[in-house]
């Protein structure tokens, strides 16, 4: 299975100056999502712009993708403080079905059974709890926007960490409907629910409109107790990380310690990253 991993800079710049970086654990948890999934399931590719392009090329790290680094994302023509992750739906909407698309704090840690899944896989469902996903009625929206009346506003979200979409009629309905949603949008300065509809509710709302059935992976309740054994996600642990040293470099030394024992030949590579390159000391 093809896969896609992404990075947008644009909202880095929106809020930090000077070059841009990645944070160790980030940089670690990439490297080991890449390298697991062309072990285990297929191929994968890094769409992203040109700084972070240039960045992955100036750490030696455009092996990680053994289908290339695809710069495509440079511009992009939303509210970016808004919408943080356009980058995945722009992405995402130059693909062709089959596809996988996996965050880069997200690692799927064995094989995957491609042809039992539904048409539409992700990771786990999520409650439509009102502070994170309110009714779509609250949202500004400029002159002339309607919500297609055929989408069903109470299907459950879906997280989109990681998901397989193996529809094109899907993937397209999909990505034309999150960016007409995001293309919309008036400014308000909300950095969640805006931008958590456009990617996690219209995904199963798309798909029951269009009569593709979905599933899930795992519930969010197995994910939080152990992961499962098969997937991680550090999305929860990484403020915890920058709170405490020891925690950080205790788990940068564990990510360092698998890749070495899983991808010896990319050890040479974690020395040269000026980022990962103290825990080597």
């Amino acid at each position: 299975m093809r896969a896609l991993h992404i990075n947008r800079t644009g909202p880095f710049f929106l809020r930090n100056s000077g070059e841009y970086t990645v944070e160790d654990f980030e940089i670690l948890t990439t490297v080991l999502s890449a390298l697991k999934w062309r072990e285990k399931n297929g191929s994968i590719k890094m769409v992203t712009d040109s700084v972070g392009a240039e960045f992955y090329k100036s750490r030696g790290m455009e092996d990680l993708w053994d289908d290339g680094t695809d710069i495509a994302l440079d511009d992009i023509s939303v509210d970016e403080r808004m919408f943080w992750a356009a980058g995945k739906l722009y992405a995402l909407r130059r693909e062709k079905a089959p596809i996988a698309v996996i965050d880069t704090d997200f690692i799927v840690w064995d094989s995957i059974l491609f042809d039992a899944l539904p048409p539409l896989c992700a990771v786990h469902d999520e409650p439509l709890y009102p502070d994170v996903y309110p009714s779509p009625e609250v949202f500004r929206m400029k002159d002339g926007y309607t919500l297609d009346p055929s989408l069903d506003i109470g299907v459950n979200a879906l997280n989109t960490a990681f998901f397989v979409i193996r529809d094109q009629r899907l993937l397209k309905r999909y990505t034309d409907e999150a960016v007409r949603f995001m293309e919309n949008a008036l400014p308000t300065g909300d950095s969640l629910t805006y931008m958590v509809f456009a990617e996690q509710r219209l995904l199963p709302m798309c798909a029951k409109a269009e009569g593709i059935e979905y599933g899930t992976f795992s519930t969010l309740e197995k994910l939080f107790k152990n992961g499962d054994g098969f997937f991680t996600h550090t999305w929860g642990m990484k403020q915890q990380m920058r709170d405490d040293a020891r925690l950080r470099e205790a788990f940068c030394r564990r990510c360092i310690g698998r890749i070495i024992s899983d991808f010896p030949q990319y050890e040479a590579m974690l020395r040269g990253i000026q980022e990962t390159e103290k825990y080597f000391s």
